[in-house]
């Protein structure tokens, strides 16, 4: 009987206890952010990308490429629980949207509007990814050139920050990119300042092109984007709203693509008219170079090429370069060198160097491919040239995937002499296929390629510097010995994420000092 008391006597107490234990678990806001933020997901550093596309599931140029292939290197590592959160355009296909899961739904307050905000999910290569859902916003083709872009865009940062109590997720680190993403950082350090649960979140603010900055009009700042009163200094910059430097205001960290296109943004030719700002801010600028997928762009295993081959035995590239020539309706001849560009058609890719001296460059040996879409006059240029020199220039005025492959490897030297480059992936690229690049020396260009040792560089931004390089590239084919040592150099360069992976962590963790 005393057994029986005492043992009803000690469960009481314990019963007490859990529930003292309980009612301490939940306790306050500033107990809940020390577990949320300062609690590491299995020993794992929390890092959450934000970005307005992301590879494979929507991808108009470099930043979808960085976002998906950065965000897979770091969990490979097994030290980051990483996340990304995308908007869920009415592009991604419906063979990836079958694999999404319906995580719930919310209300997303900026301003005067209150607007739905679905979330999906999709786990995948160790990376956790989130779709916002808005048809509004997002229920339509493409991902931007929008009247509404700024609003679009603007709900996409609050849903960001708003879902993270709902996914139960508050990251240490923030990494936002472009200036899509830019009001998240924004918001992040000023809106959300004040609460507990994000006061530990450090904010990483990547510039992948510092052209486009999310100018507007200063009468939009409370009505669009939610801003008033005191903090508007964050945005204001020439009479008017610029995200992006707002973002460089609020932000623990920036970033660019590469290190030399950090240094080019202080320069006022490069920053488009931000470099003051980027100048008053340079003790927290940082420039890393990308990667590349070096799996998914492999000679060896890529199954758009015509044939595959190794950098140990380039025999089949012949194979690729003579079936390109049928294929675009070029004579076959082996020794004469194919020149490619794959690129957008626009000014600051160096077209208009290309324009004044492709002329004399087609009176030597040389076949030129072209691939890409663009600025009318350049497309109109280009189509016409190829149907005066149809058996030297091939002119496809198209964005075709499985073309751009064939070309990286059916060519012999690549061509990309741009103005400005924050970092650039198709020399990358076109070294991993053995084709030599020959660029000048801007952004990532001159970080990337080094002359004679994977590929050729010129320095001033002028048309004859540029045909010389050309020539020299073109004279240095004929020496076969030489060049097959060249193109071992350029596929055997490691332009893998793993590298600058490792940039991003030492990044992350001198954030969280």
């Amino acid at each position: 009987m005393a057994t029986t008391k005492s043992t009803a006597k000690t469960t009481k107490t314990t019963t007490a206890k859990k529930a003292t234990a309980a009612k301490s678990t939940k306790s306050t806001p500033a107990t809940r952010a020390k577990t949320a933020v300062k609690a590491e997901s299995n020993g794992k550093k929390k890092i959450l990308f934000v970005a307005s596309e992301c590879q494979p599931f929507v991808v108009t140029g470099g930043l979808a490429e960085v976002v998906g292939s950065l965000s897979k290197a770091l969990a490979a590592t097994g030290r980051y629980d990483v996340r990304v959160v995308v908007p869920l355009y009415s592009d991604i296909k419906q063979e990836h949207r079958a694999k999404f899961t319906y995580k719930g739904n919310l209300y997303v307050h900026l301003a005067w509007r209150n607007q739905y905000c679905g979330i999906f999910e999709y786990i995948q290569d160790g990376v956790t990814f989130y779709f916002i859902d808005n048809e509004f916003y997002f229920k339509r083709p493409g991902c931007y050139g929008y009247y509404d872009d700024g609003e679009r865009f603007a709900f996409f940062s609050r849903a960001v920050l708003e879902i993270m109590p709902f996914i139960d997720f508050y990251p240490e680190v923030m990494h936002c990119h472009d200036w899509q993403a830019a009001l998240a950082a924004i918001y992040l350090k000023t809106n959300y300042c004040f609460r507990p649960e994000y006061q530990f979140i450090r904010a990483l603010f990547t510039i992948h092109n510092i052209e486009y900055q999310g100018r507007y009009s200063l009468d939009l700042l409370g009505d669009l984007f939610d801003i008033y009163g005191s903090y508007q200094h964050l945005v204001e910059y020439e009479n008017c709203i610029n995200l992006m430097k707002g973002a460089i205001e609020c932000c623990e960290r920036f970033s660019t693509v590469s290190p030399r296109y950090a240094q080019e943004i202080k320069d006022p030719f490069y920053a488009h008219g931000l470099d003051p700002i980027v100048r008053r801010n340079e003790f927290k600028l940082t420039g890393i170079l990308n990667g590349i997928d070096d799996i998914g762009y492999s000679c060896e295993h890529d199954e758009h090429l015509f044939a595959n081959y190794t950098p140990e035995d380039f025999k089949n590239k012949a194979v690729c370069k003579k079936e390109l020539q049928k294929m675009l309706g070029l004579p076959q001849k082996a020794d004469t060198p194919i020149i490619s560009m794959i690129t957008r058609l626009v000014s600051h890719k160096g077209l208009d160097l290309v324009t004044n001296v492709i002329e004399e460059i087609l009176q030597d040996d040389v076949q030129i491919v072209i691939l890409g879409t663009g600025e009318s006059h350049f497309e109109g240029f280009f189509s016409s040239l190829a149907g005066r020199y149809p058996d030297k220039l091939s002119a496809n005025i198209v964005f075709n995937g499985d073309l751009s492959r064939k070309i990286y490897s059916g060519s012999d030297i690549f061509l990309m002499p741009s103005k400005s480059e924050p970092c650039g992936l198709s020399q990358m690229i076109a070294c991993r296929y053995g084709t030599v690049p020959v660029v000048r020396e801007t952004g990532g260009l001159f970080d990337s390629i080094k002359p004679l040792v994977n590929g050729y560089t010129f320095t001033n931004y002028n048309a004859h510097d540029m045909m010389y390089v050309v020539r020299k590239a073109v004279s240095d084919y004929k020496n076969k010995e030489e060049w097959a040592k060249l193109m071992y150099r350029a596929a055997t360069t490691d332009f893998s994420w793993s590298h600058s992976a490792k940039e991003y962590e030492a990044l992350y963790l001198d954030m969280l000092k």
